[in-house]
């Protein structure tokens, strides 16, 4: 046994390259999953019980907040909330970061994973000036509890300044610690004052419901409340509601996906390639081996032994450095990617993947090699 671990050690030397190839292609499949996975995180972190109704034309047209009460008289309806993109500039445009105009207490409600002290959440609440910051926004600019924000709108002109009354943090890896919220009252009333036409609107209506079985039944309900108005409603699964955004971009994420195959297809087939060179280098010595008693079996295990420890140990190193890469691009592009992790999937594919190529590297040499005969491999020069 230790004779046969020897051999395959010796000759890990010759194929460092192709180990490192196998590092750069296990690591670049890791980062494309996981861009693939952020850009569908927001609609995996969603909760089954909640609803969104948005006006049925398009997002960018809103609803009246008479709506309200008739969507809480819907049989089934437990809690409704609302809420605006409010869109402001913070210093200049490349600071983005999503903002929206909520009802504080409902909204709060609704989302328990959005993690607050106590003490914060009551002074949010009492201050309809005041404004609540995701951890990951807040130390991105440095804010601090009582910071002064302010905002330049742009969808809702005029500058506008906001005090940090607190910061909320993730109950796990898949909330989005990136959002900024105010108070839609306080947007409401600055807009009764400089364009009383666009006050009493909301952006969409959030629902929570008493099961989620009832999800298609209450949506039909809701927008049945509301058939034939000057505003009719589309309600939806919130899930379905952030899928249908990912689905402006479907064919860029599906790219993306054949693309990291592709990686691996090719490093596939590059790695076959240097298998078959290393074992048509040393057939005199496969030849020796099967001349001094030892079987098929052991010559196609020291062959595909070699391929899987190259495979599988490139693929190691390539998935270690996937994960300080990927915390430095979501550091980079936050806003773009608010959670942007790897995740237990990709780590099983990456491994699945560098083991692949361990075994479909072997194959070809493994069926050469026991095809050339003991006196052919002898008399070989190599």
């Amino acid at each position: 046994m230790w004779f046969f671990v020897r051999l395959i050690l010796r000759n890990l030397g010759r194929n460092g390259l192709t180990g490192l190839g196998i590092v750069i292609a296990i690591a670049a499949f890791g980062m494309l999953r996981t861009v693939v996975d952020a850009w569908y995180a927001g609609a995996e972190a969603t909760a089954a019980d909640r609803l969104v109704t948005r006006n049925a034309i398009s997002l960018v047209f809103t609803l009246p907040i008479a709506y309200l009460q008739r969507i809480r008289q819907v049989e089934g309806v437990t809690r409704v909330s609302y809420a605006n993109w409010f869109g402001g500039v913070y210093i200049n445009e490349k600071n983005f970061f999503p903002q929206f105009a909520v009802e504080p207490e409902s909204y709060l409600a609704m989302y328990p994973e959005f993690v607050l002290a106590d003490d914060e959440k009551i002074a949010f609440l009492r201050d309809r000036h005041g404004a609540l910051a995701g951890r990951k926004v807040a130390e991105r600019f440095g804010w601090k509890v009582g910071d002064t924000i302010p905002l330049r709108g742009t969808i809702f002109p005029g500058n506008h300044s906001f005090v940090l009354r607190g910061i909320y943090r993730g109950a796990d890896r898949k909330t989005d610690e990136t959002q900024f919220f105010i108070h839609w009252q306080y947007l409401n009333e600055r807009l009764k004052t400089e364009q009383a036409s666009r006050a009493e609107q909301v952006g969409i209506y959030i629902t929570q419901i008493d099961r989620p079985a009832r999800a298609a039944e209450l949506s039909q309900a809701i927008d049945r409340l509301f058939q034939n108005s000057l505003a009719e409603t589309l309600t939806e699964t919130e899930k379905a509601f952030q899928l249908s955004f990912v689905a402006m971009t479907e064919t860029i994420l599906v790219a993306i996906e054949i693309v990291s195959f592709v990686v691996i297809i090719i490093i596939m087939a590059v790695m076959a390639n240097t298998i078959a060179m290393s074992v048509r280098e040393r057939r005199r010595e496969y030849a020796t081996l099967r001349a001094l008693g030892f079987g098929p079996p052991y010559v196609i295990a020291l062959i595909l032994g070699e391929s899987l420890v190259i495979a599988l140990l490139g693929g190691a190193i390539g998935l270690a450095v996937t994960f300080p890469a990927a915390a430095r691009f979501g550091a980079r592009f936050g806003s773009l990617f608010p959670i942007f992790a790897v995740s237990d999937e990709t780590v099983v594919l990456s491994g699945a993947a560098a083991a692949s190529v361990g075994v479909v590297a072997a194959a070809v040499p493994v069926w050469r090699t026991l095809r050339t005969s003991v006196s052919e491999g002898l008399s070989s020069l190599g």
